[in-house]
């Protein structure tokens, strides 16, 4: 069982689920309450315009009760902008979620709390942390989310955006404690060589730890990394060291595949005829002039091969 796994087995099982609140359009329901008050207004008029000494009591009654039931079904209308949600509640119970946008009704007894479904991005600050070798290292990341269910975004978390930094920090923390900076030509993954792969992993434990508050994880990637300051001098002198000692193998292994093309053809040829020691002093002078650093200075030999 990776960490992955007991991560998400850890977090407890959601409560509440989002679910599509009961609502109507908007636009009917606010013309539906201008004419309830035009009526009620109109009651109110015909009982006290005929006879305003004597007006009917029964239909200002009426017209009243018309006014009132019509302004409280307009306290019902509200707009949901694009990309975002409003999550209704009712006494405190979960009502349901409306994400169509535009001007919308729903009961006017409801409070509608907004939510943003918007992509949104996180970037961690530069964490000190000791890598898998136990060097410290600078490491930073950011995490590219999404609200996707609104219910658990509220009701499972008290702050579904702190909790995200939150977590987001702590997984980038275990994952550079899980690695090394630099496997040095080992076998296994190493968080400058394998950033890809180790990105991946990262976005697959962010997403197992953010799930009980109803985000997605989109993305993932490490925007930092470098060792400390500390150390910084000392890694920087390993890897130059590492970078020449690759290049002289590199020199070498060319300059000896050139030493034996020029003995092969000089044999082929039947050029010179050379004796072992002779072969071993152009060998030697050879390898020299191919893989020296410095340029080299001829020494013309005026006598014979062996003088």
């Amino acid at each position: 069982m990776n960490a992955t796994t007991e991560i998400a087995e850890r977090m407890p099982a959601p409560v509440i689920r989002e679910r599509e609140a009961l609502g109507l359009a908007g636009i009917p329901a606010f013309f539906l309450g201008v004419v309830g008050e035009l009526v009620g207004g109109g009651l109110i008029a015909l009982a006290i315009v005929p006879e305003p000494n004597d007006p009917g009591i029964p239909l200002i009654i009426l017209g009243a009760l018309v006014v009132i039931a019509a302004s409280l079904a307009m306290g019902g209308l509200f707009t949901v902008a694009p990309g975002e949600a409003r999550v209704l509640q009712f006494l405190g119970s979960y009502v349901g979620t409306v994400r169509q946008d535009g001007l919308r009704w729903a009961n006017p007894f409801t409070t509608r709390r907004k939510v943003s479904t918007r992509i949104r991005n996180h970037e961690t600050s530069a964490l000190k942390v000791n890598d898998a070798d136990g060097n410290p290292i600078e490491i930073a990341a950011v995490v590219v989310w999404q609200v996707d269910d609104t219910a658990r975004a509220l009701f499972e978390v008290d702050d579904f955006v702190l909790f995200v930094g939150i977590q987001t920090e702590t997984a980038v923390r275990h994952i550079a404690n899980s690695y090394p900076y630099d496997n040095h030509d080992e076998a296994g993954l190493s968080l400058r060589e394998n950033a890809d792969v180790i990105t991946e992993t990262l976005s697959i434990e962010i997403a197992a730890r953010v799930q009980a508050a109803g985000v997605r994880v989109i993305e993932s990637r490490l925007t930092h990394l470098a060792y400390a300051p500390e150390i910084a001098h000392a890694m920087l002198q390993r890897q130059q060291a590492s970078a020449v000692v690759a290049a002289r193998t590199r020199i070498v292994e060319g300059a000896v595949g050139m030493v034996e093309l020029a003995l092969a053809r000089l044999a082929e040829h039947d050029v010179v005829q050379l004796d072992e020691e002779r072969k071993a002093a152009m060998v030697s002078n050879l390898l020299v002039v191919l893989c020296g650093d410095r340029s080299t200075q001829p020494v013309v030999n005026t006598g014979s091969l062996y003088t």
